[in-house]
């Protein structure tokens, strides 16, 4: 309709130019001004309407029982100046903002690297071992497990590498059972830490490279073993420089719980074959996405939403997915949130359930318990590939009513009725719409959840990048060691 306005002004003023050449030339500059501002309307509404469709969808629709418009509204101030203490670094912990720049469009020589070194060890190797702890493992874990299953690992090898997982405890049964998986295997290994000094993965790595010298000799474990750590300092970064290992950098300014968007997460989601570009593309879009200063932006919403809630006596956050996969991206996020949150005597403490398992135990609280808690449900779209229930003559188990359904079908109606159920019990529930889960999806869901959980720290009133509370159990525990220096 603008187009054929214009058209038509624009026809007019050529023949009104022919008459008085003024006006003419008046009419005609003003046609052209007029198409340009309804091109550049045209060419932002479209803009703003892709970046509706990539946006995490965040609905507080079910927490109004608790919370109102007027409550939400009255945060804005405090929102913005959180956000804008988060990216303008003026807050604590400002020295580890590294990992707001981290997504990146075009390719760097770090990820080039990372995709080589992928190759290789997908070439020679049966098993990739990841050694590291907290966020050292649970980024990586997390995204794979989401991208391809729990059982990924059935039916691997060569090519397609089993990804296993050490340094995260101190069970000698854990070590057992690795042990079994390693035997007969060719494997490669990857040491995540920034010192090299912390006890589970220290161990882990010596046994791991005690295990792999007396496979390949000396030169042939060097060639197998990947060190992703600080760039200049620490146990681990001498370590590599004297043995000559391939290493990769955990940039100084970025912690381990929101390292995930470097060689961290990319380099095993890169052997697992996971495009670390597509995952970038995803955080990178999220990055200009999430810059709104406004509720539009779903982050404000999620931050501003649980923050309100935790005020109003809703202290544990249940995060909750149907979806399997889910259950170590939920564990990614406890130790984000628990960590970044966790201090001063403040936080909301952070569980994660599995639905529907999880409703068939939690349930009975999570419906009648005490009133003290809030859940955040994350749904994703359902995938191309659809089983549809058949029909049993007998109908001992009385599905037929559910015969010529889709299973998803019946997974969107539990959810429905969970939800119904659970605010009816008079517990707030977010939900979050991931929409299509691709690669693309997982870079924005690591940045929209660590972008929102800077803003909700802020909003707390607590350092979102420290974690003094976890040194007491290692001191009393190095004291029980005999670790020198920890006597009294």
């Amino acid at each position: 309709m603008f187009h054929l306005l214009y058209l038509f002004l624009l026809y007019f003023s050529i023949v009104i130019s022919k008459f008085s050449s003024f006006n003419g030339k008046f009419i005609f500059f003003a046609c052209v001004y007029v198409n340009f501002a309804v091109t550049y309307i045209r060419i932002s509404l479209k803009h703003r309407k892709d970046e509706e469709n990539f946006m995490i969808k965040v609905d507080i629709s079910n927490v109004w029982g608790r919370l109102s418009l007027p409550d939400l509204l009255a945060t804005e101030k405090e929102v913005f100046d959180a956000h804008r203490t988060l990216t303008e670094g003026t807050g604590e912990g400002n020295d580890f903002l590294g990992w707001l720049n981290l997504p990146v469009a075009e390719e760097t020589d770090e990820i080039r690297r990372i995709r080589a070194a992928a190759k290789r060890i997908r070439e020679t190797s049966d098993v990739f071992v990841v050694i590291g702890i907290g966020g050292s493992y649970l980024g990586p874990r997390a995204a794979i497990e989401l991208m391809q299953g729990c059982n990924h690992n059935i039916g691997k090898g060569k090519g397609n590498p089993q990804i296993y997982y050490a340094g995260n405890t101190l069970s000698t049964r854990a070590w057992n059972e690795l042990q079994r998986l390693l035997e007969g295997k060719d494997f490669s290994i990857a040491i995540i830490s920034k010192s090299g000094t912390t006890t589970e993965p220290a161990i882990a790595t010596r046994a791991l490279r005690w295990m792999l010298e007396r496979k390949y000799g000396t030169e042939g474990a060097k060639a197998r073993t990947y060190a992703i750590t600080d760039p200049v300092k620490g146990a681990l970064r001498q370590m590599a420089t004297e043995e000559g290992w391939e290493t990769f950098v955990i940039p100084p300014n970025v912690g381990g719980r929101y390292s995930v968007l470097t060689a961290v997460g990319l380099l095993p989601m890169a052997v697992a074959g996971i495009d670390p570009m597509e995952v970038m593309k995803g955080a990178c879009d999220a990055k200009k996405a999430y810059d709104i200063r406004s509720f539009e932006n779903p982050v404000w919403l999620y931050a501003a939403a649980r923050n309100l809630l935790y005020r109003n006596g809703k202290a544990i956050e249940i995060l909750e997915s149907f979806e399997p996969g889910f259950k170590m991206m939920g564990g990614w996020w406890q130790q984000l949130y628990g960590e970044s949150e966790g201090k001063d005597g403040k936080g909301i403490f952070p569980v994660t359930a599995e639905f529907t398992p999880d409703l068939h135990s939690l349930g009975q609280m999570i419906q009648q318990g005490e009133r003290n808690i809030f859940e955040t449900m994350v749904r994703f779209d359902a995938p191309e590939n659809k089983l549809t229930i058949g029909g049993d003559y007998k109908n001992l188990d009385g599905l037929n009513y559910l015969e010529g359904k889709t299973l998803d079908f019946v997974d969107e109606q539990a959810f429905q009725g969970t939800l119904a159920a659970h605010v009816d019990g008079d517990v707030p529930v977010i939900t979050i719409d991931m929409g299509e889960l691709n690669n693309e999806k997982l870079g924005e869901m690591f940045y929209f959840f660590e972008l929102a959980c800077g803003v909700s720290a802020y909003m707390l009133g607590v350092n979102p990048f420290n974690q003094p509370g976890v040194e007491f159990y290692k001191r009393n525990m190095f004291k029980l060691l005999g670790k020198p220096g920890y006597e009294n």
